[in-house]
């Protein structure tokens, strides 16, 4: 010790005050409802216990058959329903408390959606099959299906999207952008939960890739790092929240989009079959079958 800890102590202390002080204005973030917002860490947990229900022999560490898969699944499953209710009755009684909320819902309306959203898994696994079927189809580098769900960042991402969209058109608040953001940051992938995207989609490394939240992708499209699929400068006050005006593109069916290209507003069609090349900046529709290269449009 050097004689100062005590003084050290005093210091802390006094910067602690200011820091307290500093919770007394009526600024948006100086929130102190902690118990009545859902917490991210229990959400996270959560979606921890569907990945492995989505994609079960990859995630288990013992042997699975028939036999035991269902004890397995139950492994995770229970848990995910306990939490997600929790978390999603904490968001709703937060918009509720805060005016956010145009209808208030039923009575059990959290246990019916974590309920639905259980039983549309079968289903997402189908898609995402499509998806991991794409990746591996579309890079000749993947040398297995198991390299691909194992290693893509693009699978991870695609995954929290397509589980955080159920609950986004169920009007869930909070939680979906809390699973795709978390996502966001292990993958460097950006998609909103509330873009509408179709079967066998591939984004091949990923990094940087965003897709906004009113975005349409169609079958079999495939995005490479860095593209954008994003909005025209729009104020807050010409949308209606999250499901207001559409302010992002369209994507049609079989459409290849390279790296850095940046396509963006509602109005923005890019008709099926289509490639865009790399560092493209496009705001207007492009028929069917175009081929864009070179200078931006």
């Amino acid at each position: 010790m050097d004689g100062r800890g005590p003084q050290r102590h005093q210091d802390l202390e006094d910067v602690i005050d200011v820091i307290t002080a500093s919770y007394d204005g009526d600024d948006e973030i100086n929130n102190l409802d902690s118990a009545d917002l859902p917490n991210k860490r229990a959400v996270i947990t959560a979606f921890n216990h569907i990945m492995p229900v989505l994609y079960m022999g990859f995630y288990s560490t013992r042997a699975l058959n028939r036999t035991n898969i269902r004890y397995a699944l139950s492994e995770h499953l229970y848990p995910a329903q306990d939490i997600l209710v929790e978390q999603i009755c904490r968001a709703l009684r937060y918009q509720e408390r805060m005016g956010r909320v145009r209808e208030k819902k039923p009575e059990g309306w959290s246990e019916e959606v974590v309920l639905r959203l259980f039983e549309k898994i079968p289903e997402l696994r189908r898609v995402l099959n499509t998806d991991v079927r794409a990746a591996y189809d579309g890079d000749p580098a993947a040398s297995s299906i198991e390299e691909v769900v194992f290693s893509y960042p693009s699978i991870q991402a695609i995954s929290a999207y397509r589980v955080a969209h159920e609950l986004f058109v169920e009007d869930v608040p909070m939680i979906p952008r809390i699973i795709t953001e978390h996502a966001h940051s292990k993958s460097g992938i950006d998609i909103n939960p509330g873009a509408q995207i179709g079967e066998s989609f591939f984004i091949d490394h990923g990094t940087g890739v965003v897709i906004g939240a009113t975005a349409v992708i169609g079958n079999n499209v495939k995005l490479y790092q860095g593209v954008t699929l994003g909005a025209l400068s729009v104020s807050r006050d010409q949308t209606d929240g999250r499901r207001g005006t559409k302010r992002h593109p369209t994507i049609e069916d079989d459409v290849t989009i390279y790296a850095g290209a940046s396509i963006h507003g509602g109005e923005t069609i890019i008709g099926q079959g289509s490639v865009i090349g790399g560092n493209v900046w496009l705001t207007k529709s492009v028929p069917a079958g175009s081929k864009i290269f070179g200078r931006a449009k």
